[in-house]
């Protein structure tokens, strides 16, 4: 049975959203391998306060040129358009736990290059955001 203070300590990490912070500098600092790790951290920790006071996306390991580089590997006969399956996988494998499950196309099976990039964007604008939202 945990204590009243490793309770308090759940619900302030919770709160502010500290496990996610972590993961994604850590992420951040294993993808980009900085020469300076703490200058690096320090500025992707201003970057995300500049995000969160100007609603803007935070820092995040993936551009749109990755988006499109894994639509393109979802979509190799270049239809322009990939099934609710993939999306849905796509999605979830960049970490997006909370996005549209049933977005413009999925009726006809077919996810947009369009519509797939504007829900990943978003996810990962989610994701990125670190901070607590009050």
């Amino acid at each position: 049975m945990a204590t009243q203070r490793e309770k308090d300590a759940e619900d302030y990490l919770k709160k502010h959203r500290i496990p996610e912070l972590m993961e994604n500098l850590t992420a951040m600092l294993f993808f980009y391998r900085p020469e300076d790790p703490r200058e690096f951290l320090v500025e992707q920790l201003k970057e995300l306060r500049v995000s969160q006071q100007s609603n803007m996306r935070g820092p995040s390991l993936f551009d749109n040129a990755n988006l499109d580089t894994v639509f393109k590997i979802l979509d190799p006969a270049n239809q322009r358009y990939i099934n609710v399956a993939q999306y849905k996988h796509a999605l979830t494998t960049l970490g997006i736990k909370d996005f549209d499950e049933s977005p413009e196309g999925v009726n006809e099976d077919r996810i947009s290059h369009d519509t797939f990039k504007r829900e990943a964007t978003q996810g990962l604008q989610r994701c990125s955001a670190t901070y607590s939202q009050h």
